[in-house]
């Protein structure tokens, strides 16, 4: 039987950083999140960023998130 996989979409922490509202500003800062860290969201609004070795989950998104980062990204889910 074949394995579901988490699909995500990849961004700049920049790109990110340009949907969110301050509540979830705060949380991105305080996870070490700058400008030019790969950060990634799965289906659920999980946010990850890509450490040296590892995904690290650093927080999540509410509400519309899937229409705001398709409409940021122009990505679909991979």
């Amino acid at each position: 039987m074949a394995e579901k996989k988490m699909k995500f979409i990849e961004m700049t922490g920049s790109t990110l950083e340009s949907m969110l509202d301050e509540k979830e500003l705060k949380e991105l800062s305080g996870a070490g999140v700058d400008d030019h860290s790969i950060v990634r969201v799965n289906q659920h609004g999980d946010i990850e960023v890509r450490r040296e070795l590892k995904w690290d989950v650093i927080g999540g998104l509410l509400g519309d998130f899937e229409e705001r980062i398709k409409k940021q990204t122009g990505f679909e889910w991979a």
